[in-house]
């Protein structure tokens, strides 16, 4: 395959284009990542229109993230097996439906479940963006695509809390918040209408139809001439390991769920289990491998040094990083008193910088991937210890709150170019036939640590706080959280430097 922008697949004798295809796919991206930076912003206007508890509201956050965290892996293996097109359609009709469920909602149970509808949805078609990219994109333009994917990612952060504090400011609590959830709908539909046409349904040619015995040969055929064949393999042809899809569910359920179910006093022993079953689903997959079945899971990927360095490296990343602007939030609103506006307002400049790093980075993550993890992370440890400094400069010298944006800048560039030079290194070496299960399993990776790092940080903020409504208080649990965050950064910062150094170039060429 080369890398031009028009590309043919078997079974159809029409030409696609990829720039298209990236569009429609960074479509729904967008969707789903406006959904996560909105909804923080709309909780309180939920919670004043339907009256809901504490634990009612929580679940509108925690709801979404573990049915995303749940569905992720199994949808990636499934969009390798019988078509990632189609997966993608099924999973964004599904989030489009919910999010018409969610607007109408009567009550807050009514809306938890559209929730978890959504995250199914979004877990379904978030691994086969990857999957696709992998697929028709190779080599610098592959890289370039994983650079808009981070462009998307620092918009649709940035925006999702501006359009929903929008909505809600121009038609009130009710129905401002119903609206962020039916703004999904036409966008969704468009998104629908848009695939039939633009998406390849590649693998589905080759699987469904009478023409599908030729398309199938073409394809072999065209995989021999590019020096790619398939390994022959004895067994059923497919094999959707029905038992690894279970343990590795129970898996994620039982990793998540204690991090966000704050007063269980038995979720430890949930923790426990939870790594407990995912002893036994390695053992399974190996062992159900080994006896000549497809595992759910190829465990050879972990082989792959640049894939599992580079999603070692994001899985602490995201370990620290996720919880910056939570830590910044608290000590702002309630420590000094500042309008969730001005927050906003302050987190611009650093969305605006991320989604700049992330195409420059994109360009240049071919030939100098590794070296900039190193230097993004780098900039990002140095930013919090800045970000530090700051805060205790408002307080003790009266500083204003926008000398904040400083270091933000820096700080949105390094997670920009980080997310775009680790996401290509990650999966420059893993075949595409695996595209959707290592993309998979890459996010799945970084929902679990983001859960444990949103608790884990959260915690030593209130529990250094101690309770005492002051600025003085405040100061100082942000202070210890933002610590908690460079450290795991550090440690990121640390295994990259490893990555560099250990790992020959040739060896992710």
């Amino acid at each position: 395959m080369d890398n031009s922008r028009f590309f043919t697949v078997p079974g159809s004798d029409r030409e696609y284009d990829r720039n298209w295809m990236l569009a429609v796919l960074l479509i729904s991206l967008a969707l789903t990542l406006l959904q996560v930076s909105s909804v923080n912003n709309l909780l309180p206007s939920i919670e004043g229109a339907m009256s809901a508890s504490e634990s009612g509201i929580q679940l509108i956050l925690s709801g979404y993230a573990l049915a995303v965290g749940v569905v992720l892996v199994p949808a990636g293996r499934l969009g390798d097996i019988f078509g990632r097109s189609s997966l993608w359609v099924i999973g964004l009709a599904i989030f489009t439906a919910a999010s018409l469920g969610c607007g109408l909602a009567g009550t807050i149970t009514h809306l938890n479940f559209m929730r978890v509808l959504q995250g199914i949805g979004g877990g379904l078609f978030s691994p086969q963006i990857t999957g696709l990219i992998q697929q028709y994109f190779q080599g610098r333009e592959r890289a370039r695509a994983f650079g808009y994917m981070g462009l998307v990612v620092a918009a649709s952060v940035a925006v999702g809390p501006l359009l929903s504090g929008t909505l809600v400011g121009l038609l009130g609590q009710d129905p401002g918040w119903r609206y962020s959830f039916f703004i999904n709908v036409p966008l969704g539909v468009a998104g629908l209408l848009a695939a039939w046409k633009l998406l390849p349904f590649g693998k589905e040619r080759r699987t469904i139809g009478k023409g599908a015995e030729e398309a199938e040969l073409e394809y072999e055929a065209q995989q021999e001439a590019s020096g790619r064949p398939r390994p022959k393999r004895t067994g059923q042809r497919i094999d959707l390991d029905p038992v690894g899809m279970l343990l590795l569910t129970a898996t994620v359920l039982a990793i998540m769920l204690p991090f966000i179910l704050h007063d269980a006093w038995w979720r430890w022993l949930l923790l426990a289990a939870g790594f407990v079953l995912l002893g036994v689903w390695v053992a399974w997959e190996l062992w159900y491998g080994n006896h000549g079945h497809f595992p759910m899971v190829n465990m050879e990927l972990f082989k792959i040094r640049s894939f599992s360095y580079c999603t070692a490296i994001s899985a602490l990343q995201f370990l620290g990083s996720s919880t910056i602007f939570v830590v910044l939030a608290l000590f702002l609103q309630d420590g000094l008193a500042v309008s969730a506006l001005t927050v906003g307002i302050l987190g611009l400049p650093n969305a605006i910088a991320s989604g700049f790093a992330a195409v420059w980075a994109g360009k240049r993550a071919l030939e100098h991937g590794k070296g900039l993890q190193v230097f993004a992370l780098a900039l990002m440890v140095g930013s919090l210890v800045i970000s530090v400094a700051g805060f205790w400069a408002t307080i003790t010298l009266g500083w204003s709150v926008y000398w904040l944006m400083i270091p933000l800048v820096p700080m949105g560039f390094g997670a920009g170019a980080m997310g775009s030079a680790n996401q290509t290194q990650t999966m420059r070496d893993v075949p595409a036939a695996h595209g959707g299960t290592a993309g998979g399993l890459q996010q799945m990776t970084q929902r679990i640590t983001t859960a444990i790092g949103n608790a884990v940080i959260t915690g030593v903020v209130f529990s250094v706080y101690a309770g005492g409504h002051t600025a003085e208080n405040w100061l100082w649990g942000a202070s210890a959280g933002l610590g908690i965050i460079a450290l795991f950064l550090a440690a990121a910062l640390t295994l990259a430097i490893v990555f560099w150094k250990r790992v020959p170039q040739s060896a992710v060429e």
